[in-house]
């Protein structure tokens, strides 16, 4: 019983991979399947409804939806991932810096990160990508000044508890380097941690490039982007519903996984919140 317990506990943990595995690989894949070009103009099919010659309908300009949605998953979840890479970049390095050199880099560098931390990561990226003008990279560089600090404040307090403990004393005392002790004793756990708030994030990044793009900050026509379709049905929301609630479920559904593939993550990493 015990036994199959476990094997019932392993699969619970699996599914959600596999889930986030599928789920990207039908995003990547999705713009070789899609039945109409992109930007193919067609204002005598304006409007129509979801029919088996276009599955999803067309939007305002005649444009197959189901074209633009399965290539907005490249852009909307593709961004969402260079965010994060970038993200994890900057703030894994500056973290375990401030945790283990310690001193006056960490005491200046903590002051800048709770400047940050003061205020939402929705304000913060809305403040920087007005500044910097609409766009997609504009938008990655607000993101990415909103995040890197949570990163940086979650790898330093990891590395702030493990540099205490008696395997990292004795890696001293048997002459290891700074650099073998970071890469073989504390990166692991860091990157642990790090990659846990890296999935659960994805999904609250994902929603705030919907929401940038949404108010014209982020994506410029006619990028298929999710948030961007939403601003561009919004007019259209009582006669053809569908052009809103089809992105709306996209956006939802990426979330829901990520979230889900979070928390199997740190259950299976067993990081504790």
């Amino acid at each position: 019983m015990k036994i199959m317990k476990q094997n019932n506990v392993m699969r619970s943990r699996t599914v959600p991979f596999l889930l986030l595995f599928a789920y990207l690989l039908a995003i990547v894949t999705a713009p070789l399947f899609a039945p109409y070009d992109l930007f193919e103009i067609d204002l005598n099919g304006r409007l129509l409804k979801p029919s088996a010659e276009h599955l999803f309908g067309t939007d305002h300009l005649g444009r197959d939806l189901l074209s633009r949605i399965l290539a907005g998953g490249q852009v909307t979840v593709g961004t969402g991932l260079l965010v994060l890479i970038i993200v994890l970049l900057i703030g894994v390095p500056l973290g375990m810096a401030s945790g283990f050199i310690g001193g006056r880099f960490d005491r200046y560098l903590m002051r800048i990160i709770d400047a940050f931390l003061a205020f939402p990561d929705f304000i913060i990226a809305i403040i920087l990508n007005g500044i910097l003008g609409p766009g997609m990279w504009n938008l990655i560089v607000a993101i990415v000044v909103a995040k890197w600090g949570s990163y940086a404040r979650l790898v330093r307090s990891t590395v702030l508890s493990e540099k205490e403990k008696d395997y990292i004393l004795m890696a001293v005392v048997n002459g290891l380097s700074t650099f073998q002790i970071i890469r073989k004793h504390l990166l692991p756990h860091v990157m642990g941690n790090a990659l846990v708030l890296a999935t659960l994030d994805l999904g609250k990044i994902i929603l705030l490039i919907a929401s940038l793009s949404y108010i014209g900050l982020g994506a410029q026509p006619p990028t298929p982007e999710w948030g961007a379709m939403l601003n561009e049905s919004t007019p259209y929301f009582h006669s053809s519903p569908h052009l809103m609630v089809i992105p709306g479920i996209a956006i939802m559904s990426t979330v829901l996984v990520s979230n889900l593939v979070g928390d199997a993550l740190r259950d299976r990493l067993d990081v504790k919140e």
